[in-house]
């Protein structure tokens, strides 16, 4: 038997309508703040990701699907949204569509990591862009999004934290602090702090391991420069205007080199170590770093299986829409023309018809018509078909009417408002 790739999963029946929920409420909550939807490619040139995302990365250095194609390109499954969406943006032009640009995307990403709840080797995410903004209140508008989308989801018991990452003005300094810092730890830190060390020494301060050493490190406000200090202040100033609650937190680094200024995560403690709901921040230099023109950005992505992981802890059932409210049950060849004429009536009122296309006894038509939970059966055999008339069954009630063929439709409207 051929299985299913380790890392990815298959969505069917009761599942899939966590995932219609969690769609729904994307769209009403781009609505509401007036983004508008991009679709990127699943894979991209594999430069994209190691000039956006950073050589010395973890996505680009353990996580990424990289292949050559028949052409001897090397193409790479997107392992996030928003370098794709930043090449989206030089490609097409977008910067004459004026700034600022809020965009959003849903749909599959994919990093080879070891799988575990809520987190896959192809897993989907909810994001955000804005293009064209330096100010803090694009920063503050995408935090307030993300925490409302959480809401209308039913989500609570969050909490944002946030910190600011520096710019090219001010972070070389400070990497120069915290590498002296480390310099007397190395022979104690694990192996990735000990290559992240020369290569990204501000990702020594995310380690899960080694949070004892970061935890004394140097804070990075003290070395900001101006602007930073001034954004930084700002943002925190919006959010208390509008009493969102934070935290501070001088360790909060994103494992992504393109982040500048703003980094913050919304975490849940119901997630356990793996505790982001939804995270992001601001990348100024990012369009400009893969050869567009100087375009300040800001956004979040959300992983879709995480908060699906969220919704079950809270025991958040979305409500199932229903279908196959009908089952047109056929007793013989002549009566399947009739049944899909009947059915293609009452899917014009709009309700869901599932018509039996298996030739079977009447008791298993019934059963079956049982378990798909329809709530009304219509019997077609030869009976109904001589004297133009229906059999119509209400499965709960386990009632029986004859209805003229003519008012079959009208009068399983009305039946089904009743029930």
């Amino acid at each position: 038997m051929i299985t299913r790739i380790k890392g990815t999963q298959d969505v069917f029946f009761e599942e899939i309508k966590y995932w219609h929920y969690i769609e729904n409420t994307i769209r009403k909550i781009t609505k509401l703040y007036a983004f508008e939807e991009i679709r990127t490619p699943i894979f991209e040139h594999t430069e994209l990701f190691k000039r956006s995302v950073g050589e010395s990365t973890d996505v680009v250095q353990k996580e990424m699907y990289t292949f050559n194609d028949k052409g001897g390109r090397s193409l790479t499954l997107r392992p996030e949204g928003t370098a794709s969406v930043a090449r989206a943006y030089v490609e097409n032009g977008f910067i004459n569509r004026g700034s600022p640009l809020k965009l959003f995307y849903v749909g599959p990403m994919f990093r080879y990591e070891k799988p575990q709840a809520g987190r896959l080797r192809q897993f989907h995410q909810f994001g955000i862009e804005i293009l064209g903004s330096h100010d803090s209140t694009a920063d503050y508008e995408v935090i307030e999004l993300g925490i409302n989308f959480l809401k209308e989801l039913g989500i609570s018991g969050t909490k944002l934290y946030i910190n600011s990452v520096g710019c090219n003005k001010c972070r070389p300094k400070y990497n120069e602090v915290l590498k002296d810092y480390y310099s007397d730890k190395l022979s104690t830190l694990c192996d990735d702090c000990k290559r992240r060390y020369n290569t990204n020494v501000l990702r020594l301060l995310d380690c899960k391991i080694d949070k004892e050493v970061a935890e004394g490190a140097p804070s990075i406000h003290n070395y900001l420069c101006d602007d930073c200090k001034i954004h930084f202040e700002q943002l925190q100033y919006y959010l208390k205007s509008r009493n969102l609650d934070y935290e501070v937190d001088h360790k909060l680094v994103r494992g992504l080199d393109y982040y500048t200024k703003t980094a913050f995560e919304i975490r849940s403690n119901m997630l356990g170590a793996q505790d982001q709901v939804l995270a992001g921040g601001r990348y100024d230099g990012l369009v400009e770093y893969i050869g567009g023109k100087s375009v300040p950005a800001v956004g979040f992505a959300a992983g879709m299986e995480r908060m699906i992981l969220l919704l079950k802890k809270m025991g958040i059932e979305p409500k199932v829409e229903e279908l196959n409210t009908v089952a047109i049950l056929p007793m013989n060849k002549e009566a399947f023309v009739k049944a899909f004429e009947f059915a293609e009536r009452l899917r014009k009122k709009g309700i869901s018809t599932f018509v039996d296309v298996m030739e079977r006894n009447l008791r298993n038509k019934f059963k079956h018509a049982s378990r798909i939970g329809a709530k009304i059966a219509v019997v077609i055999g030869e009976e109904e078909l001589e004297k133009g008339f229906v059999t119509i069954k209400v499965m709960e009630e386990g009632s029986q009417y004859t209805v003229d063929s003519d008012w079959m439709a009208d009068y399983i409207f009305k039946k089904l408002k009743e029930l």
